[in-house]
């Protein structure tokens, strides 16, 4: 028997999931919650949890994090209907367990939830797709060709307007630029971005 807490800001969707394992012996619904919450008052007994993220009160990524700390046990599978990195990345590195669209069909569901107990990894395509381009693509604070090119005339001394010139862009766009710079570098002005790039090995 697999016990389960649906957490969803949304009645008609709590009602839904309760009504889609409610002729499943292998499943009971053992609450029902609104919010993280009341998520973290409801979760002694559950074996797995379905999350929902954006809720009022306390968001479903802060919930899982308390979950992880207070429940460790628990497995926290996350139905959403949203896709996007902000959404994902955070959900995954708070501990949950999968995560999956609410377009799913109910098989999938069920089969994530059946495999989310035994402590699986599950992924809707896209989130899967996501997460693989994160892997392959450039490492969080890597700079950009082009930012490591105006980079590297500032560190020759070179002022906004010149680099400008130089790159054919307009001086708007440089400061642009540099603010993704200090922001990739963790600085705060070009003195600090041109020393922190000789540190990590940026600029010859």
């Amino acid at each position: 028997m697999i016990r389960l807490l649906i957490v969803d800001d949304h009645p008609i969707v709590r009602d839904g999931l309760r009504g889609v394992f409610a002729g499943d012996p292998d499943f009971t619904v053992t609450g029902e919650a609104a919010n993280g919450a009341e998520a973290l008052a409801l979760a002694d007994g559950a074996d797995v949890v379905l999350m929902d993220l954006r809720m009022p009160e306390m968001s479903g990524v802060e919930a899982i994090t308390r979950l992880r700390e207070t429940h460790p046990g628990v497995r926290v599978l996350v139905l959403t209907t949203f896709d996007t990195d902000s959404d994902v990345l955070p959900a995954i590195e708070a501990g949950a367990t999968g995560y999956l669209l609410k377009d799913a069909p109910r098989e999938d569901l069920i089969r994530a939830v059946r495999a989310a107990h035994r402590g699986e990894s599950v992924l809707s395509p896209s989130v899967a797709g996501r997460l693989m381009g994160r892997v392959r693509g450039p490492s969080p604070g890597a700079l950009s060709k082009r930012e490591r090119e105006v980079l590297a005339l500032v560190a020759d001394g070179t002022t906004n307007r010149e680099v400008a010139r130089r790159l054919f862009v307009s001086e708007a766009t440089i400061k642009t630029h540099l603010l993704h710079i200090y922001d990739k570098l963790g600085v705060r002005d070009r003195a600090a971005a041109v020393a922190k790039a000789y540190e990590r090995g940026l600029l010859p």
